[in-house]
């Protein structure tokens, strides 16, 4: 793998369980590149990400990821790779019992942060970064949906990931939160994340064009532009 690449796959089959899902799967992903995965519900758009943070396990061909081969990588390391990746969820995952600061105290801790100065730093840094400033103190259920998912980010960028993986991060949102949303995501790949965003919004795609990933029929495709793309035949 190439100092710039940070994901490639090389004639991968993606099985869930024993049923194939994908063949031939060959693409690579460099820092600091955005990417869309499109396609119809089941063709394989969240298989792909399972793939990637070592949920699916990989039977055969082969996978780097952030330097650790999925081929060969035992139980243990899995959540070492996993640290290199934040993951972005279409129904923001937060904890409801207790607040926005609480919600990612708990998950740096869980990660091996210890200093509470180091964590409080921290968790101010990404809270700026996601626009949130004053906003830790509150419950999730106080915030709306489009402020769930800025804390979903930030939660996804506490420890620094090379990747931020983003399943249908605007399935719950409306047009205008949906265009901040990808917005905020496009502004972190151009720090230097890769950032791969699976989406049936498929206006945001035409607004926002980037390179595109299409699942179709047990097999992927790309273009570059979306515009080359039939929006009609991926609805369902």
């Amino acid at each position: 793998m190439s100092l710039d690449i940070i994901i490639e796959f090389n004639n991968v089959n993606i099985f869930q369980a024993d049923n194939l899902i994908l063949s031939d799967v060959s693409f690579s992903i460099s820092r600091g590149e955005f990417v869309y995965i499109i396609g119809k519900v089941g063709s394989g758009k969240t298989s792909i990400i399972k793939t990637i943070n070592a949920e699916l396990p990989l039977k055969s061909g082969e996978a780097l990821v952030a330097d650790y081969n999925l081929g060969t990588i035992k139980t243990p390391q899995v959540p070492y790779l996993r640290r290199k990746l934040g993951i972005v969820f279409q129904d923001f995952q937060l904890l409801g019992d207790r607040n926005i600061y609480e919600n990612l105290t708990f998950v740096l801790r869980a990660t091996g942060w210890k200093n509470k100065k180091e964590i409080n730093d921290r968790i101010v840094e990404v809270l700026e970064k996601v626009d949130l400033n004053y906003k830790g103190y509150k419950m999730p259920h106080q915030l709306s949906g489009g402020e769930q998912q800025r804390v979903s980010i930030a939660r996804a960028l506490l420890n620094d990931p090379d990747i931020i993986l983003a399943d249908e991060p605007t399935g719950n949102l409306d047009p205008e939160t949906s265009e901040e949303i990808i917005k905020l995501l496009l502004e972190i790949s151009s720090g230097g994340r890769a950032v791969i965003m699976a989406t049936h919004n498929y206006p945001l795609l035409k607004k926002f064009p980037a390179r595109t990933i299409k699942c179709e029929k047990g097999k992927i495709f790309e273009t570059d532009h979306t515009a080359e793309i039939d929006f009609n035949s991926l609805m369902d």
